[in-house]
């Protein structure tokens, strides 16, 4: 029996990563016959001291109110009254889609609480207060990718 030798249409790859570009998907897979084809783009990650430029229209007000945070850089790292990740991971404010937020700005918390979720590796890690008090600032945006020891709110 001879294996049989496909040839690769190079421009149907071509058209495929365009469609991924053109509509923001990050894989796409097409199968025919024995053949499967199958294009994969990671997707940018967003910077937030680049600006709001960078950032895609859905994450906007995500970076409006994480942007303050690039500007004072270290000092917020340093203030008494930081949260900061215990983790790499992504950072959520509601525990579901669409939910209410576990904290805004003005909110009293007390130690223990829930303020915010790290999701690392398929895991949801609940973040509680440290201390009691209110949530003065909102150092992170819903869905963005946070860093260990990264401030994530500050609690006065």
């Amino acid at each position: 029996m001879k294996p049989s030798k496909t040839t690769i249409d190079t421009a149907l790859i071509k058209e495929l990563a365009e469609l991924l570009s053109e509509t923001d998907l990050t894989e796409i897979e097409v199968q025919h016959d024995h053949l499967r084809i199958r294009v994969a783009r990671t997707p940018a990650a967003v910077n937030i001291s680049q600006g709001p430029a960078v950032a895609p229209a859905a994450l906007a007000p995500a970076v409006a109110v994480a942007a303050p945070a690039a500007a004072e850089g270290a000092d917020l790292s340093k203030h008494p009254g930081v949260v900061a990740s215990p983790m790499v991971g992504t950072a959520y404010l509601a525990a579901e889609p669409g939910a209410t937020p576990f904290v805004d700005v003005g909110s009293v918390v007390k130690e223990g609480q829930t303020v915010l979720i790290v999701e690392a590796m398929k895991t949801m890690n609940a973040i509680p207060a440290p201390r009691s008090g209110t949530v003065t600032r909102v150092l992170v945006g819903n869905g963005q990718p946070v860093e260990y020891g990264e401030p994530l709110l500050i609690i006065e």
